[in-house]
């Protein structure tokens, strides 16, 4: 089974790279230098999407690879699915901020995140015309 690991490199791993150091770097930034006011507040949600978007790149192309679906996924759909971890990791970090993150509401929102995408892939499957990918 081959895996496509030319183009990993040349879509996916610069991306990965540069969202990662970007989040990552603007997140010691933010930490470090500034109050914790509004503005450094939404940049750290931001930065975090990013920091969190960048590592999960390499993943979900490997499970969508790994575990091939029909229709066969576009490349914005594993740059969606990798958005959907820094958005959560990012949700997650704000209910924390305000001390409302239980386990249960941890899980559920994760639920909500895989039925959403779920509900999506399944959009994409119904308009999927095998002639015109050919």
């Amino acid at each position: 089974m081959k895996f496509g690991f030319g183009k990993f490199l040349r879509t996916f791993l610069p991306l990965s790279v540069v969202l990662t150091l970007l989040g990552w770097g603007g997140l010691l930034i933010v930490i470090g230098a500034t109050l914790p006011t509004l503005g450094p507040r939404w940049l750290f949600f931001f930065l975090g999407v990013l920091a969190l978007t960048g590592p999960a790149l390499p993943i979900t192309y490997y499970l969508n690879k790994r575990f091939p679906s029909n229709p066969p996924v576009d490349d914005m759909v594993i740059l969606r699915q990798a958005l959907w971890f820094g958005v959560f990791g990012s949700t997650v970090a704000w209910l924390q901020l305000g001390r409302i993150l239980t386990p249960g509401l941890l899980l559920i929102l994760a639920v909500v995140f895989v039925l959403i995408e779920f509900l999506l892939r399944l959009f994409e499957r119904s308009r999927w015309n095998p002639k015109k990918d050919s």
